[in-house]
């Protein structure tokens, strides 16, 4: 059985990778996993390629263990896996629950590591992995202090083992969008004072995810990064030091800009 696995499914960026992901690669089921089954199996509708719904919650171990057994059990070849699965809070440090800070590594590092890990085995030659990563990867971000930080471990572990996996016929790529109008919001401000309130531009969702299957399918990028402005970010925060992109962002944040109706709720 040929499939595909997408984390973080049920919602946001997930949600859209499982809606586009037929445009590049056709397979036989897409295992869906997220902790809200009634979203997985909602997804469904519209779509002919048939989902499987697996309900785990990636910041607890034991589903680690669920997933390597349903593989084992299964046998499938594995043509692609997106783990979308990640969360953020925005505010200041100290207005972030520990618990909250510890769950971040955990899914956005520890889930996606080990994910990757478990699902290696299964892909071949001509399989993808598509990490989706943030723009805070490339700088230190203050009040998404850990969020940033858990993005860039990301996206030095997605480049380093892309690198490992040359001359296998499995690629790996970081995707690393600006600001996205989803769900993710609908957390992220749930600690956020007034620290975070400039946001420069929000895309859709439906156009970076669009970008970044197309980078993972066309090119052979080890991150992909969609809108010209975004890329311009980024090259900028690659040459300048990180005291004065810092002291550009807290400035930033001092002139609010589309801070409003960012959650979905």
């Amino acid at each position: 059985m040929n499939i595909a696995i997408v984390t973080g499914a049920s919602s946001g960026m997930g949600r859209e990778f499982v809606l586009q992901l037929s445009d590049y690669v056709k397979v036989d089921e897409i295992w869906v996993i997220a902790r809200r089954t009634a979203a997985l199996e909602a997804l469904q509708q519209g779509l002919c390629t048939p989902l499987r719904p697996i309900s785990l919650d990636l910041c607890d171990s034991a589903s680690f263990d669920s997933f390597q057994a349903l593989l084992a059990a299964e046998k499938p070849h594995v043509s692609l896996l997106v783990n979308a699965a990640g969360f953020g809070k925005f505010g200041a440090f100290q207005n972030i629950p520990l618990e909250e800070d510890l769950r971040m590594i955990d899914l956005n590092c520890k889930a996606l590591v080990a994910m990757t890990r478990l699902t290696l085995p299964y892909m071949g030659p001509g399989s993808h992995i598509l990490q989706l990563d943030s723009l805070s990867a490339f700088q230190p971000v203050p009040y998404i202090a850990t969020y940033g930080a858990s993005k860039s471990f990301v996206l030095s572990y997605t480049r380093a083992i892309n690198r490992e996996l040359k001359g296998s016929g499995i690629r790996m790529m970081a995707m690393n969008p600006g600001w996205v109008k989803t769900e993710f919001f609908n957390h992220a401000l749930e600690t956020n004072g007034s620290e975070v309130q400039y946001y420069n531009k929000l895309w859709e969702a439906r156009d970076v995810v669009a970008t970044g299957l197309r980078d993972l399918y066309k090119t052979k990028k080890d991150y992909s990064i969609h809108g010209f402005s975004v890329r311009m970010q980024v090259r900028a925060v690659k040459l300048l030091p990180h005291k004065m992109v810092m002291n550009t962002w807290c400035n930033q944040q001092k002139k609010p800009k589309n801070n409003q109706g960012l959650t979905t709720r």
